[in-house]
């Protein structure tokens, strides 16, 4: 059976085919959907852990117990797991181990843009790339396969296009695997300590030795000879746009980019008159090609930075547009091309920025920050959006969890003190604030931190965590008590405050800066579509009165979707003007307004009210 299935939903149901049973992660775009698709599936467990490096410890874990184990997390998520990471290369396992790298060029919902073959390549750890989701499904087989026969972790890396777009599928039925699950007691390859490391480095190299020759002979590198003019070497994604741009150029088609096969590349090169490597961010394939004393054209044509499309490699390779582009429309960006190279194509389309959903709990919390002499650290979280305007309420995010500890240090270093703030999110919390917490404890900070608790990983889904009260397969568990936790950890200065009730928020975060010692202000309020989700929401839609309202615009600081300004000249009806520099009215979109009430404390006028009746 054919099913049109996108690359995430594809790793899972290769992952399920291959009878693998255990999987754990952190949820991360785009990442996320593998494992909600995964969990579905009857017989398997699944888990989101606290974080990355917490999901590949445990997966370890259950490899050395026999397992197959799959983890999944997105590209920056293996910087938090690098740790362990580094080591299991060390160690190999007793089962198989997959590890998911769902990269994302352009950064479509991320803090960098990093090239995790980078990491394949410095932790010694071979990497396949699927270029649609027919080879997904089959990739995540092979990748276990690989881990089995060569006892090492596998990565398998996906970018986003191949995560998020969707091509066919070919289903088959679950295999019968057996697994011989249990412990085996072997210091010598488990047990990392300096004499048993050092025998270890050198199984690696062997290993990687053995892994080079496979990789000749490896089906999924292969090469497709047509016009022999023009070679492209090239691997995932970027396949595809070289083939919908240059169908009869001759290609070698790389499926495993680490190691890569030296021969198969000395081979192809031989049979073409130029080739190009056409590859996505870092010149990964390209530098090592040179290396062998092979001449290709890379990063001198192709942009450095982006995901790429059909248009942008045959603009690179040939200077002409002939796809869905205009031509007249050229951007050059220094930047994102390297300061070399061909001008590329943009398209023109109007800028529609993010924004915080109408009933967002962070609005609220985010408009009084911006309204106080403070500098606000941020994180990682649909509240990172709050540093644009109107809110203006943040001034810094780095990565996961580093709001509190750059809080903690800022606040070491700056001569007056009660200024700053460092707010980060529930689930961000959990997964690496805990420790950057206790450390302003033990060394006496005056910081704030703000933990924006809406109940769940809002970002990246909805999806559960451990302050939930929920498994990822549905499971009632216990929930952590932020509170409880904070006072453990010694934090003496702990206030719940409600978002939505801006004079309060205000008040209790002012009353906070100003006592000695860290504090702990928790902003509790149920993310907007989660409530919606659970029918939790008994709020009614506001609506401005226009004879009422005199132009202000205070309500319009807050940023919200549904609040828009309109000119009295632009009105079919008429309002006799409150004052002479009153030149218009705020007007909400009841059908968009889920009635948080922050606008209707900001005025001060009355002329925000409920909707009634048929209006």
């Amino acid at each position: 059976m054919k099913e049109l299935m996108s690359g995430n939903e594809a790793i899972a149901r290769g992952a399920y085919e291959h009878g693998i049973t255990f999987a754990s992660a952190y949820p991360g775009t785009p990442s996320t959907e593998i494992m909600d698709a995964f969990a579905k599936y009857d017989g398997v467990y699944a888990e989101w852990s606290p974080n990355e490096k917490v999901a590949l410890e445990v997966g370890i874990g259950a490899a050395l117990g026999g397992a197959r184990a799959l983890v999944v997390m997105k590209h920056v998520g293996v910087n938090v797991a690098a740790d362990p990471l580094f080591t299991v290369s060390y160690t190999g396992i007793e089962g198989g181990l997959v590890i998911i790298s769902a990269d994302d060029p352009t950064m479509h919902s991320s803090q960098n843009e990093q090239d995790n073959r980078n990491y394949a390549r410095s932790a010694k750890i071979p990497m396949l790339e699927p270029s649609d989701s027919s080879e997904a499904k089959e990739f995540i087989k092979i990748a276990f396969r690989i881990s089995e026969e060569f006892d090492t972790p596998v990565f398998l890396r996906s970018t986003t296009r191949v995560s998020h777009s969707k091509s066919v599928v070919e289903l088959e039925e679950p295999e019968a695997r057996e697994e011989k699950r249990g412990t085996r007691y072997d210091p010598s390859k488990y047990v990392m300590v300096p004499a048993m490391a050092r025998p270890r480095r050198i199984e690696v190299e062997k290993r990687m030795d053995k892994l080079l020759k496979f990789a000749e002979t490896f089906s999924e590198n292969r090469i497709e000879i047509n016009d022999t003019k023009v070679g492209i070497i090239t691997a995932g994604m970027p396949y595809n746009y070289s083939k919908d741009a240059f169908p009869d150029y001759s290609y070698l088609k790389l499926g495993m980019v680490h190691p890569l096969p030296r021969g198969l590349i000395r081979e192809f090169a031989s049979k073409v008159e130029k080739i190009y490597v056409v590859e996505e961010l870092d010149p990964f394939i390209e530098e090592q090609v040179k290396a062998m004393g092979i001449e290709v054209v890379g990063k001198e044509v192709f942009p450095y930075t982006g995901e790429f499309d059909p248009g942008i490699v045959e603009t690179a390779i040939t200077g002409n547009h002939t796809g869905e582009y205009d031509p007249s429309i050229v951007e050059t960006d220094i930047t994102s091309n390297g300061g070399v190279g061909t001008d590329l194509p943009t398209l023109a389309l109007p800028s529609r920025p993010p924004n915080l959903c109408p009933g967002c709990p962070h609005r609220g919390l985010f408009y009084v920050l911006g309204k106080l002499n403070v500098f606000v650290t941020g994180d990682i979280g649909c509240y990172t959006l709050s540093f644009m305007k109107p809110l203006k309420g943040m001034g810094s995010c780095i990565c996961m969890g580093a709001s509190i500890g750059m809080a903690h240090g800022m606040d070491k270093v700056i001569e007056e003190k009660g200024k700053v703030v460092g707010v980060l999110g529930d689930s961000t919390f959990i997964h690496s604030g805990i420790t950057p917490l206790l450390n302003m404890v033990y060394n006496k900070s005056n910081a704030v931190v703000v933990i924006c608790d809406n109940s769940t990983t809002a970002m990246t889904g909805m999806q559960e965590h451990p302050a939930t009260g929920f498994t990822l397969q549905g499971e009632v568990t216990k929930k952590l008590d932020f509170v409880k936790l904070a006072e453990v950890l010694g934090i003496e200065n702990v206030r719940v405050v409600d978002p939505f009730d801006i004079k309060n928020t205000r008040s209790v975060i002012k009353e906070e800066l100003s006592r000695e010692g860290p504090s702990l202000v928790i902003s509790k309020a149920p993310c907007a579509l989660l409530a919606v989700k659970q029918k939790a929401i008994g709020r009614t839609p506001l609506t401005i009165d226009p004879d009422k309202c005199t132009g202000c615009r205070a309500c319009l600081g807050l940023g919200c979707p549904p609040i828009s300004w309109k000119k009295l000249e632009d009105m079919d009806i008429k309002i006799e003007k409150k004052t002479k520099k009153q030149d218009g009215i705020a007007i909400i979109d009841s059908s968009f307004c889920n009635g948080c009430t922050l606008c209707q404390q900001l005025c001060s006028s009355g002329a925000i009210g409920e909707v009634v009746g048929d209006e």
